[in-house]
């Protein structure tokens, strides 16, 4: 059987794994703090801390004089890094997710009228070994502290009938909502995202037959083989959680790509942006110049995974797969964490309905 492979993980992409998207070719890469500066300066902020405007007032001068540069020469070029997530998440939910994540409950999440079938995957530090991580075809060092990255991953499954009405919605519908912008669409109607910050587009390549050598030629989405209208994009997704607990960022590099003329797949996985002079959050520019009083928090920055795939099906029924592994961090331990996850993404099925039928009434007035 297949298995989950290197680049779907919960360790973060450092800038320098990535392929050159825009900005990311000139940024400086500031030395890194040791493991015990890093907790001491934790334990002095703590969970619920805010920071002062002036603490950070040389966030952006910091970053730029960091003290080693991207190297180009040692990143993987574009095409075969996007094309090694797509095929990765693409075999996690057709290959590996049917026989090895175990269903345990189902649920109903209205207004969908379709049952939520639940599922989970254990994953725990001797299995990571198992992991190829550095003779798949973009290699990645294996991460050092393996007790700290146990994956647990959770899934649902649900069937929706391709239909324009209440309850459900035709496949259109899905792809506009939850392939085309994703990130955007996604903030709209999940209410405790408060914020979706775009950090960077990638301007992709088409294949032509006039291509370059990586095979490309400039265009806004690229065709990657099997792989139609990709788009590539770096977000920090914020999250509000009940007091006392602080806000929480997750930076994610997302890739989204239609595999058919009725299907699609949505890739989400954590990317360390924090010495990118265009983040806002992960780089502390929010702490002066956020617009609101819950834009300015000192957020903690966790991780999440996540892979959607919608597939209509010859009965005429939309299939909607989501399966994620995260680490909130702060102070909030995970098993506490992994009680609330199963509960998060079945209401998110009745948010992207409800959702829906907004936006079929915004265009129908």
């Amino acid at each position: 059987m297949a298995r989950l492979g290197n680049l779907l993980r919960l360790e973060p992409f450092k800038l320098e794994e990535l392929p050159a998207l825009g900005e990311l070719e000139s940024i400086a890469v500031p030395q890194p703090k040791s493991k015990q500066k890093h907790a001491e300066e934790e334990d002095h902020v703590g969970e619920d801390s805010t920071v002062a405007p002036g603490a950070l007032s040389k966030v952006t001068e910091t970053i730029r004089s960091g003290a080693s540069t991207l190297n180009a020469d040692r990143r993987p070029a574009m095409r075969p890094f996007i094309k090694a997530i797509l095929d990765q998440a693409v075999t996690f939910t057709d290959e590996i997710f049917p026989f090895s994540c175990s269903p345990f409950a189902e649920k109903s999440s209205p207004p969908s009228r379709a049952k939520v079938q639940l599922l989970k995957r254990d994953g725990n530090p001797p299995w990571f070994t198992k992991i190829p991580w550095g003779l798949s075809k973009v290699p990645r060092d294996m991460p050092q502290d393996l007790d700290s990255m146990g994956e647990g991953w959770f899934a649902r499954k649900s069937r929706h009938a391709n239909r324009q009405e209440k309850g459900t919605a035709r496949f259109s519908e899905f792809d506009y909502g939850l392939r085309v912008e994703h990130c955007e669409h996604e903030g709209q109607y999940t209410p405790d995202i408060f914020d979706t910050y775009k950090v960077l587009e990638c301007k992709l390549q088409h294949e032509s037959p006039d291509e370059d050598e990586d095979g490309l030629t400039s265009g806004d989405h690229a065709n990657f083989g099997e792989y139609k209208d990709v788009s590539v994009s770096i977000y920090e997704m914020c999250h509000k959680l009940p007091p006392p607990l602080s806000t929480r960022v997750f930076p994610v590099l997302v890739v989204t790509a239609k595999t058919g003329n009725n299907a699609f797949v949505v890739v989400q996985r954590p990317v360390d942006i924090q010495c990118h002079p265009e983040a806002f959050y992960s780089n502390g520019r929010n702490l002066q110049e956020g617009d609101s009083d819950l834009k300015r928090r000192k957020p903690v920055l966790g991780v999440y995974t996540s892979i959607e795939r919608c597939v209509l099906t010859e009965n005429d029924e939309i299939e909607w797969t989501m399966a994620t592994t995260s680490d909130a961090k702060g102070w909030l331990p995970k098993p506490a964490q992994k009680m609330g996850v199963p509960g998060a993404i079945v209401k998110d099925v009745g948010f992207f309905m409800k959702w829906i039928e907004e936006e079929r009434a915004k265009r129908s007035s």
